[in-house]
């Protein structure tokens, strides 16, 4: 087992990569990755929180699995390793509910992008951050061209990606590539918690808003605001959205949970290639 996947009574489906040796991303670990965002998908988790077993949370691709196999072989086999990965980051990107990261000591390649593809992403203080991709003649996958330029800036995005240099939690932090930084003991607690609360929330305008937050980095701004009026009226009748109205009227704490509607649990997920045109 290199994923598991683990949901808990308060919404949330634990995710984590569990293979030892760095959580070096082979084929099988990406295919367990996949099948992972399936289930949750399938269940309807309300909040997905997605670690890293050990001292690091992945350093990215198995490259001793890929060493072993030359041209047509290794071209075909990187497809397939590619395909499941980004399987899973569809996925997670068109759930509505929140992806919250927690990220210890290396991450690299592919683990940059998992760690950025989280609404929410918190790092240890002794996290490490590296793009990798060039410094072995690769070229990025994962997600991290289309992310990297969005968080960072195209300036900085290519300044990483062609130096390898190793960005600190703290740089990371102020770049934009994780929301917050903790002391090592309080990792896995305070992703957790922030979690756990998310699943209490309103998931079908978490979904609206992941969304919109999304098509804004390709959008005009006409465009935004008719997306942006549309899934407000969405909202506003949705059953959540008349309890929401109606806690906050009656001087209450809203109880989303009970009116989670089922149809919306899931979404079809974005192509990030469209996402990205202009």
């Amino acid at each position: 087992m290199r994923v598991t996947v683990e949901a808990d009574g308060d919404g949330v489906a634990h995710v984590e990569l569990c293979r030892g040796s760095g959580n070096a991303i082979d084929l099988a670990t990406a295919r367990e990755l996949l099948d992972a965002a399936r289930e949750c998908e399938r269940a309807g988790a309300r909040a997905v929180l997605l670690t890293g077993r050990g001292p690091s949370f992945c350093v990215g691709g198995d490259l001793k699995e890929f060493g072993g196999l030359s041209g047509e072989w290794l071209a075909g086999h990187l497809t397939e390793v590619t395909d499941a990965l980004h399987g899973a980051l569809k996925i997670f990107a068109g759930l509505d509910a929140p992806l919250v990261a927690a990220v210890q000591g290396a991450v690299a390649g592919a683990g940059l992008g998992l760690a950025m593809a989280a609404d929410l992403g918190f790092a240890a203080e002794d996290a490490g951050f590296t793009a990798a991709y060039t410094g072995i003649g690769y070229s990025p996958d994962a997600g991290v061209s289309w992310l990297l330029p969005r968080l960072a800036g195209p300036k900085r995005a290519l300044d990483l990606l062609l130096t390898n240099r190793r960005v600190t939690a703290a740089e990371a932090l102020e770049i934009g590539l994780v929301s917050r930084v903790v002391p090592p003991p309080r990792l896995r607690e305070e992703a957790a918690g922030a979690a756990r609360a998310l699943a209490r929330g309103a998931t079908g305008a978490y979904g609206a808003t992941r969304r919109l937050v999304a098509a804004a980095m390709s959008a005009g701004l006409h465009e935004q605001l008719d997306a942006e009026a549309r899934r407000l009226a969405e909202a506003a009748v949705s059953a959540e959205g008349r309890e929401g109205v109606a806690a906050f009227l009656a001087g209450r704490r809203p109880e989303f949970f009970a009116h989670r509607r089922p149809e919306s649990v899931t979404r079809r997920p974005p192509d990030l290639r469209q996402a990205a045109r202009p």
